[in-house]
């Protein structure tokens, strides 16, 4: 018989598993959004009355119908609960002045701002009627400019919002660098890069379910968050939490996606109390191209100098980011860049500044890692420009630069205070891998013939922040046994793809000393567990499992003070292991866990605990063979060492880091997203125009690991999910670059399409026919 690696695996390999599609509820309504056709425009009259008329429509309201529904929830707190770092100017980052004035509606009321955004919301006995109705429903939008980019919105020429600046926020972080930094130095370099808007395209698009049972309202939905889903739709409908329970089934994906109460599910929820009967959205893949979050989105330059001897001296960011047509969570998000901004390396001084600026575009929200992935393209690829001013291997200026193993724990000019770190290390199993000297040589020979397709090497080194900021660095939990030894787990995370119903398990069996067939998990039910954070961040080993490991050493202290009273003995002679208690000097006293729960009442504990924030770091490389006639790029060989502290699991964090490698090298060189002059997607033909990597652009990709356990988790464990996102994109674009030798590397923005490449190979042979 087959042995499945993961729990989840038969389930959901089998086509067992039960997302919210599958949840077949009696009398079950489907809602369809009516969406604007244009990016931003004044709204006038909208008239459900047809749509009304057709048979097996229950229902179709406009926000004129709807008066008493209220706005989509917006990320106060989150926004609130940033960290107090040092040398940091945040302002407008309050929620009163990043969204006050700028709420984003349930269903449009006056202006449309983006393209896709829902101005009816029709109801139907099933999804086909709806869709009849809905197409129905007759309105108008009269055009205004559209401003799809940061530079175009902050010039202010047109305000999404009258009376209200289209920055949104501005903040800074390090300290002003002083001219004669720059003047004095050996070498500066700078460059200009932008961070395409990309989507992230899970499996399963977005979904709820709303079932109103009297007085309580049961939602399910593929979220990330469902406490948080919990508390704002409680909010927003006026109710009490306990009224409202939020179930997490199954889930395809998310990739930071799907953590928000976003518009649709505020009007869903809301039109199952009106009407008293279960109302289902599920949004179907070119409805999620149109209007599902973006991630990404920068504009930036960048400026770094060093001496001679490639020591760095300096460098400066100035990020403006596109954050979409309302100030969500996407607002604060560009601020993770800033603070990341130093990388792997002891730059004395460093200077990030933002501007989050409004934009006729969906809005962008945090995307598998989230702010991160900007600052590391930015700073390599100045690494790269710097060691070709200065004649040094891109190698050896790196690590010359690394902040040192002994300077940890390390705090950064931008505020951040790194954990633990062997930079050089990761750096060197990660040139041994790929054997870099061998490519170095490949790529001389290649030069020194003009036949040759031109070889270029790329390197990234990163490091990264995992388990969230603080005030959101704990979890709640509990563990409870059964007295037939049976034990139950449960946390406030929630999984939309990352095993934790196998490895959440198998770390509290490890703890408990038991077989970890008898440990079950439940989470994603906000009934069995009130409290809960979630998924996101890279947090659930770092945080829920260290929680878990917390509440499993609770049951065994908890095991041997029962034991101790019911054998009349001295706690200390009473040890616990492989899942039973043991008097020290009484062999003929033990007992296991059940038969101590049979003797001596129910057993279950329930904690919160917190831990610190963590940073993983790692080298990333790419070999790549670039055609400059077509403008192809062929990734010959890809390396990623990755150092997430302690492996929980060494199959699945493989598994995490091979594919979000894939998805750095789809923002590196396929995904973006196009717009037209009115400020809508041109994504007509759906993932025909969105390219994805698929099977046939996958490279040779080598994942390594090493290991440096973070102290600021019991566990020792840090961040897996995010990396290849954060650190493999620069390596790519490194490549291509070192491949092709431009004179002005920022011809060379991602993605690199055959045009970019194409003309960025010619612009030599162009600028000499001028």
């Amino acid at each position: 018989m087959y042995q499945w690696t993961r729990r989840e695996d038969e389930r959901l390999l089998t086509g067992k598993g039960r997302y919210v599609a599958d949840i077949e509820v009696p009398d079950c309504l489907d809602a369809v959004f009516v969406r604007s056709r244009v990016g931003h425009g004044a709204l006038r009259a909208v008239d459900c009355s047809a749509a009304r008329e057709v048979p097996g429509v229950v229902g179709a309201w406009s926000a004129a119908d709807l008066t008493d529904v209220p706005p989509c929830a917006h990320a106060a707190a989150t926004l609130q609960d940033l960290p107090p770092v040092p040398h940091t100017v945040l302002a407008k980052l309050s929620s009163d002045e990043a969204v006050v004035g700028r709420e984003w509606p349930a269903l449009v009321k006056e202006r449309v701002r983006y393209a896709g955004e829902a101005v009816a919301v029709v109801v139907g006995e099933d999804r086909y009627r709806a869709e009849d109705g809905a197409a129905e429903v007759t309105f108008q939008v009269d055009p205004l400019p559209a401003m799809v980019t940061p530079s175009a919105a902050a010039a202010d020429s047109t305000l999404l919002f009258e009376g209200l600046s289209n920055i949104a926020l501005q903040g800074e972080t390090g300290k002003p660098i002083e001219d004669k930094v720059w003047q004095d130095a050996a070498a500066v370099v700078e460059g200009r890069y932008r961070q395409n808007l990309l989507m992230p395209t899970p499996m399963e698009c977005r979904t709820i379910l709303a079932v109103p049972e009297g007085d309580r309202l049961t939602v399910w939905s593929g979220h990330q968050m469902p406490h948080r889903l919990r508390r704002e739709l409680a909010a927003l409908l006026g109710w009490s939490q306990e009224q409202v329970r939020v179930v997490v089934p199954d889930t395809g994906g998310a990739f930071g996606s799907k953590s928000a109460s976003f518009p649709e599910f505020v009007v869903v929820a809301f039109l199952a109390v009106k009407l008293q009967r279960p109302v289902r959205w599920i949004e179907d893949r070119l409805e999620s191209m149109l209007v599902a979050t973006r991630g990404r989105g920068q504009d930036q330059h960048a400026r770094l100098a060093a001496d001679a001897d490639g020591r760095l001296l300096a460098y400066e960011l100035h990020i403006d980011a596109d954050v979409g047509a309302y100030p969500h969570l996407g607002v604060g998000l560009p601020m993770q860049t800033a603070w990341m901004a130093t990388g792997a390396y002891g730059t004395p001084q460093v200077h990030a500044t933002v501007r989050s600026i409004l934009t006729n575009t969906m809005l962008t929200y945090p995307y598998r890692g989230a702010g991160r992935p900007e600052a590391v393209i930015a700073l390599e690829r100045c690494m790269d420009m710097m060691a070709r001013r200065l004649g040094i291997d891109p190698a050896d200026l790196r690590r010359r630069n690394f902040v040192p193993p002994e300077s940890f724990p390390y705090t950064t000019p931008t505020g951040r205070t790194y954990d633990s770190g062997e930079y050089a290390r990761a750096l060197d199993l990660a040139l041994e891998t790929v054997e870099y000297d061998t490519w170095r040589a490949e790529q001389a020979r290649r030069r020194a013939d003009p036949t040759a397709k031109p070889l270029g090497i790329g390197l990234s080194c990163y490091v990264e922040r995992s388990g969230g900021e603080p005030g959101g660095l704990h979890e709640f939990g509990s563990i409870e046994v059964s007295q037939d030894g049976a034990i139950t787990a449960r946390c406030g995370a929630a999984s939309s793809g990352q095993s934790h119903e196998t490895v959440f398990p198998a770390l509290v069996a490890k703890t408990l000393g038991v077989d970890e067939q008898r440990v079950r998990l439940i989470e994603g039910d906000t009934d069995e567990q009130p409290q809960g954070l979630g998924s996101f961040a890279s947090r659930t080993a770092q945080v829920a499992g260290a929680m878990l490991q917390h509440a499993s050493q609770l049951v065994i202290e908890e095991a041997r003070q029962r034991a101790a009273n019911l054998w009349d003995l001295p706690l200390e002679q009473v040890e616990w292991s492989d899942g039973a208690v043991h008097a020290v000097h009484d062999g003929s006293a033990a007992m296991d866990i059940g038969e101590l729960v049979k003797a001596t009442g129910p057993l279950r504990v329930e904690d919160r605990f917190e831990t610190g924030m963590a940073f993983p770091f790692g080298t990333h490389v790419a070999v790549a063979e670039v055609d400059p006639e077509l403008g192809t790029v062929q990734l010959l060989k890809v390396v990623t060492v990755d150092d997430c502290g302690v492996v929980l699991n060494p199959d699945i964090v493989h598994a995490q880091a091979f594919g979000s490698a894939l998805q750095g090298i789809g923002q590196a060189l396929y995904e973006a997203i196009p717009y037209d002059d009115d400020g809508v997607p041109m994504l007509a033909n759906g993932l025909l125009d969105y390219l994805l990597p698929t099977y046939t652009e996958l490279p040779p990709i080598e994942v390594k690991d090493t290991c440096t356990p973070s102290p600021s988790s019991p566990l020792g464990a840090k961040g897996a999910g995010e990396s290849g996102c954060i650190g493999l994109p620069a390596a790519v674009v490194n490549a291509v670059v070192d491949a092709l030798q431009p004179a002005d590397c920022d011809l060379l923005q991602m993605p690199l399409t055959p045009d970019v490449i194409w003309r960025a190979a010619q612009a030599p042979k162009l600028e000499g026919a001028r």
